[in-house]
């Protein structure tokens, strides 16, 4: 058993050092708790990320108010490109751009995943008594002893670790949940979209310059399916093409290099022009799963707790993710500094404040997806948000737009959504009663 460092308010053993657990890893580490965390991909210090897997980060407000709690806002700012709207390609490779909001500051932050990821680990580890294995399996949880058991993939060798809590920051198949799983009345989904995804790259300019506008998420709407391109500070884009696994138009039958580029040049025409390794790289780049999870409880007693994918995950569409799981974070610790060492207190206040927003958050997520796929090209969609922007400078103080309540402020997702149901159905009604005065007027006029 590795022997416990000695914090001064007590020792948690973290599983996970993603986005999650490293900013948990700050929070827990300045509050004054030694952090053993343990990570079951390669030191990310030691190596360039797996190519396809990354789908990049759009940062909004609450991630960068968890980042500034630790003092990492600046910094991930300024590895980060602004992103004020939507920029639309059609499939004749003419562009229109949708801003969303109305000011300046109305931007979320494309940021590389694994540069963020090596901030917030390096800022984790310069505190002292804060470390990371990288390398080991969770095998076991026993929540008994508080304790959980690893495999080192470099040795071979089994340790434990054992703290006074354990966190489970281990993802959407965390080995953490699975074993809480076993309590009685532990509910648990999983939806897969029948959507999964593959990465691509649009390479810096000759020049080396932008082949489009940096400062814009890059859309191509095509119904059914789409793909995005979010910009990189090196000049190029991250591209994230989202399609059906299977049937006409899909992963399945792009299955040679020639319909590869032939789909690409008809379908993606302005993007295809700019990507010389399409075909080789669309055959390198694997294809992801897209899933949602739900579960609960995220706790077993004063034990074990879980934070982020592991008991929320959610599809990319709202680009909400790692913010959702860095306001998990806060959350949490804002629990533990309140009511430590009354662990099971401090965790059962923290799902009750979290649960609600994080299903809200997944029906959005689901919600934005079909928005962006097969709406964001029309005319009557675009019409409708210019009408809540000017609602918006008109009203400020009564009406904002939900993507601008869950971008751009940190309003919980549930009331967000209520706010805006509401907002709705006063719309409806001032729609209805100026219908009735129009048609009383005409009435009038004509001399009913």
């Amino acid at each position: 058993m590795i022997p416990a460092p000695t914090g001064g308010k007590g020792t948690i053993v973290l599983v996970g050092a993603g986005l999650g657990g490293a900013l948990m890893a700050n929070l827990l580490g300045r509050a004054g708790f030694a952090v053993r965390g343990f990570e079951m991909r390669p030191d990310p210090r030691r190596g360039p990320a797996p190519a396809g897997r990354s789908i990049n980060l759009a940062l909004s407000a609450r991630a960068l108010h968890a980042l500034r709690v630790v003092d990492l806002a600046d910094r991930v700012v300024d590895i980060g490109l602004p992103m004020r709207g939507r920029m639309i390609h059609d499939q004749a490779g003419h562009t229109a751009f949708q801003p969303y909001g109305t000011a300046p500051e109305h931007a979320n932050l494309s940021v590389s995943r694994a540069e963020l990821n090596l901030a917030l680990i390096n800022a984790a580890e310069a505190q002292r008594d804060v470390g990371f294995q990288f390398g080991m399996k969770c095998e076991a949880v026993d929540a008994e002893s508080r304790s959980a058991t690893f495999t080192d993939a470099a040795t071979g060798r089994t340790v434990t670790a054992s703290g006074d809590f354990i966190i489970g920051a281990d993802g959407a198949f965390s080995a953490v949940r699975r074993r809480i799983q076993r309590q009685d009345r532990f509910d648990y989904q999983q939806s897969y979209l029948s959507h999964g995804y593959k990465e691509l790259t649009i390479p810096p300019q000759p020049g080396g310059g932008f082949a489009f506008d940096p400062n814009a998420l890059h859309i191509w709407p095509r119904g059914g399916f789409m793909m995005i391109a979010l910009p990189n500070r090196d000049a190029s884009f991250t591209c994230t093409l989202f399609w059906p696994f299977d049937g006409a138009n899909s992963f399945a039958a792009l299955d040679s290099d020639a319909r590869v580029e032939r789909f690409f040049a008809g379908v993606f025409p302005d993007a295809a022009a700019l990507m010389p390794d399409l075909a080789a790289e669309y055959a390198r780049n694997p294809v992801g799963s897209l899933v949602t999870i739900r579960c609960f409880p995220w706790r077993d007693r004063d034990r074990v707790v879980l934070l982020g994918d592991a008991c929320h995950a959610v599809v990319p569409f709202h680009g909400q993710g790692a913010n959702a799981s860095f306001e998990d974070c806060v959350v949490l610790d804002e629990c533990i500094r309140e009511h430590g060492p009354d662990w099971g207190k401090a965790f059962s206040l923290y799902e009750t404040r979290r649960k609600e927003n994080t299903d809200a958050l997944a029906d959005l997520s689901l919600a934005n997806f079909r928005e962006m796929r097969d709406h964001t090209g029309s005319r009557a969609f675009r019409l409708g948000k210019g009408l809540e922007k000017a609602l918006y400078r008109l009203w400020p103080a009564r009406f904002m737009p939900l993507y601008m309540m869950v971008s751009f402020t940190r309003i919980p997702y549930a009331e967000a959504v209520r706010i805006a149901r509401t907002q709705r159905r006063l719309l409806r009604a001032v729609g209805g009663a100026a219908g009735l005065l129009l048609l009383a007027l005409l009435l009038v006029l004509i001399g009913w």
